[in-house]
């Protein structure tokens, strides 16, 4: 296939994705789209950025709920990015995030994410190298995983971590021992059952698997936190995730301070700004940032170097399709201060067939890609059909008939 030329320069070649000769010096933005695809309870949203060379990059963004307004965001970078050269990946962002006047939030940053994702996929085609060449090289060989744990009894949820971890060889848990259904039980049933969940898990795994802990930011009051975390500090959990909401940033600091066990939190975030807040309060042991949502390949970046000014691991939340898997690993690949992520198997129908190849998986372990650019292509035959308006959160009442602080 034969790029476009340009006057007294030759065309150039691409093969697999690839631009070789003198015309891969030139690349404009030409379109940008978006595609659904169902995952079990919400949509994967994919971002593809057309050229003019005939070469494209592939992105993910975050499914926010109303998963409609993704796209709207696209067309409207798409009308700012058209004409630009994919491969000046600083000024698209900059565009972007500034031209939108206001602080970005979740919907604008999720299509940002993607967006910039897919700009690094092209950059790394274009020049024939991995993104992880040109994020600095890497600096391990292979990235640690946790698998999520399900169940809301001790029983169902012991089964579910034995069984991941027997089938996976994951060699650590995430588990959510507060979530129990749509009604909230009271204070110290809510306790007593939590830590069920928790002694449970631990004796599934045995004790050399790590086990962390989520609370789903489901507990709204600092000593909530604080009793929580004490009474699972039995157990050695690996990290506490979102103890509270992240708005009130004094208040994680006060968490952190009062408990034993490491506090992580970050995946409600986006920007290097709101992540430096959060460490300049000392609000967290262990940030996770999303690439999906935090700002993509170029911010994720930046956010890990913030973190590592302050001696803080980042450990990325990664809920979404194989695409972002890809691009987290490629970041990670290249972060110094890196800990652990997120990883659901790419083995399911919804998550294999959106794709050409899943980042290769093993015994806890994702391997890094060597292909091109995030070396992973979106198989559009595989989307399946989404669900219509996106996805809403489950909702969880007190006992009082008050909503849950989640």
């Amino acid at each position: 296939m034969y790029a476009r030329g340009v006057t007294g320069v030759s065309a150039c070649v691409c093969t697999r994705g690839v631009i070789t000769g003198r015309g891969a010096l030139y690349l404009k933005i030409t379109a940008i789209n978006t595609y659904f695809s169902r995952e079990t309870h919400r949509n994967l949203i994919f971002i593809e950025v057309l050229t003019d060379a005939g070469i494209s990059g592939i992105g993910e963004a975050y499914s926010v709920g109303p998963d409609d307004a993704v796209p709207a965001v696209v067309k409207q970078f798409e009308s700012w990015l058209s004409g630009k050269d994919p491969r000046n990946i600083e000024e698209c962002w900059q565009t972007m995030y500034n031209f939108s006047r206001f602080p970005n939030g979740l919907i604008m940053m999720a299509a940002l994410s993607g967006i910039d994702m897919a700009l690094w996929d092209i950059a790394g085609k274009a020049a024939g190298v991995p993104v992880w060449v040109l994020l600095g090289g890497k600096c391990r060989n292979r990235i640690r995983t946790n698998g999520s744990v399900t169940g809301s009894t001790p029983e169902a949820a012991a089964r579910s971590a034995a069984d991941i971890v027997g089938k996976y060889g994951f060699n650590a848990v995430k588990c959510f021992p507060l979530f129990a259904g749509r009604d909230i039980p009271l204070w110290n049933r809510r306790m007593r059952t939590a830590g069920e969940i928790m002694r449970a898990v631990r004796e599934a795994v045995g004790p050399d698997v790590d086990v962390a802990v989520d609370t789903h930011a489901s507990l709204a009051y600092p000593f909530e936190a604080i009793e929580f975390s004490d009474s699972i500090a039995q157990y050695r959990p690996l990290f506490i995730e979102e103890p509270l909401r992240p708005e009130n940033r004094d208040a994680l600091a006060q968490v952190r301070r009062k408990t034993k066990v490491p506090v992580a939190t970050g995946e409600m975030l986006y920007s290097k700004w709101e992540f430096r807040e959060l460490l300049a309060r000392e609000a967290a042991d262990i940030i996770q940032p999303d690439i999906c949502i935090a700002g993509g390949i170029t911010e994720m970046k930046k956010i890990a170097a913030v973190a590592e000014s302050f001696n803080v691991p980042v450990a990325p939340h990664n809920p979404m399709g194989p695409i972002a898997t890809a691009a987290t690993v490629h970041v990670m690949a290249t972060v110094a201060n890196y800990f652990i992520t997120d990883y659901l198997p790419d083995d399911t129908p919804e998550r294999r067939d959106v794709v050409d190849e899943p980042v290769p998986f093993h015994d806890g372990w994702l391997e890094i890609p060597d292909r091109p650019g995030l070396g992973i292509e979106l198989r559009k035959e595989g989307l399946k059909d989404p669900r219509k308006g996106g996805w809403t959160r489950p909702i969880q009442y007190h006992p009082d008939g008050a909503p849950s602080y989640i």
